[in-house]
């Protein structure tokens, strides 16, 4: 994942920055709890893709 590009991507709700999950190559809004997929090397930046993440999911990234 490019570094400049995961510096001025955001959440779609929240606003909130993401974190980059390299293995399972997703994008992590921790505060809604929510996982953006990246199909060949594009974030997928919609709600409706997003996976939900459990607390315990979350706490590990």
């Amino acid at each position: 994942m490019n570094n400049k590009l995961l510096e001025i991507l955001v959440c779609p709700i929240c606003k909130g920055k993401l974190v980059f999950n390299e293995e399972k190559t997703e994008l992590i809004c921790k505060f809604d709890r929510l996982a953006f997929p990246i199909k060949d090397e594009i974030p997928v930046m919609l709600e409706d893709e997003a996976r939900k993440l459990s607390l315990e999911e979350v706490e590990q990234c």
